[in-house]
């Protein structure tokens, strides 16, 4: 079976943000996956554009080269006002048939809701460039205290279950779909 590309993007920029701390949380857990290569696209250190303008400069270039290589995405997504960063709807509006029948799944963080209004908008938005949103989602509730001072997860095992689950869904359509697009183009 052929090793599957699975592109996590951190779809946050702001200062003092969180989201490398839960993605070097996540990103180490799903090094242990079988079957897959995971290529961790920052957003902060991505280098599109403040304003999308369409004219590719090489670094919005090579980022869309990167979204087109993968089989499958793992947003990583904290809740701003009851919905995603703008750098993260720049990051899908930038690409659009290069996300096309492939599967997404997400990882959201924030405080009470733990950034389940900024999936559900997410949800919304993904079918529009073509792909296909999973099931299963991890959502990490008053994230700030799930990790000490070091960046360490404090209690690993009561998510370790739920990234397993979530990969083994995201594994599953991401065969699916590529073996449906190798018998039969996908057409928008």
């Amino acid at each position: 079976m052929t090793e599957l590309r699975i592109a996590v993007i951190v779809g946050s920029t702001r200062e003092r943000r969180f989201a490398k701390t839960v993605a070097d949380w996540f990103v180490g857990r799903a090094r242990l996956q079988e079957g897959v290569k995971i290529d961790v696209i920052d957003l902060e250190v991505a280098g599109l554009p403040a304003i999308l303008n369409f004219d590719n400069d090489a670094a919005t270039e090579a980022y869309v080269q990167r979204i087109a290589g993968a089989d499958a995405f793992v947003m990583i997504t904290p809740e701003y006002n009851h919905s995603y960063p703008a750098s993260l709807k720049q990051a899908i509006d930038v690409a659009q048939e290069e996300w096309h029948a492939k599967p997404v799944a997400f990882l959201s963080y924030g405080g009470m809701g733990g950034g389940i209004r900024a999936v559900e908008h997410l949800r919304a938005v993904m079918p529009e460039v073509h792909a296909t949103t999973i099931r299963n989602t991890i959502s990490l509730h008053n994230v700030w205290g799930l990790f000490d001072d070091e960046g360490n997860f404090r209690e690993p095992e009561r998510y370790n279950k739920s990234v397993d689950a979530m990969f083994h869904q995201l594994i599953w359509w991401a065969r699916a779909l590529s073996e449906a697009k190798a018998k039969t183009p996908y057409a928008a």
